[in-house]
């Protein structure tokens, strides 16, 4: 038992760190773009695509580590899918 909550805090505190390391990336690295386009090209702001686009996958990242940790990566969650699947089954006999 201890070692399945290791494993699911492991699990859950790697997420996390995953996430604060991309997070920090992506601000350092879109501050860095925006200052780019504004010296070079202030009348196109292309850097508003790579903001949104790469912001989707950081707040994925943000929603696996902190949203839906608890909901979808534990073994409880796992044992009432099975329990719901076999009344089903139960169910339709």
């Amino acid at each position: 038992m201890s070692d399945n909550i290791r494993e699911l805090a492991e699990r859950r505190a790697d997420a996390k760190i995953i996430f604060y390391k991309n997070f920090i990336v992506y601000v350092i690295v879109n501050a860095f773009l925006a200052v780019i386009n504004a010296v070079y090209t202030p009348q196109y702001w292309w850097v508003l695509f790579t903001i949104l686009f790469w912001g989707i996958g950081v707040f994925v990242k943000f929603l696996n580590a902190f949203a839906f940790a608890d909901n979808f990566d534990s073994e409880s969650y796992r044992e009432h899918k099975i329990q719901r699947e076999m009344e089903k089954l139960r169910n339709q006999s």
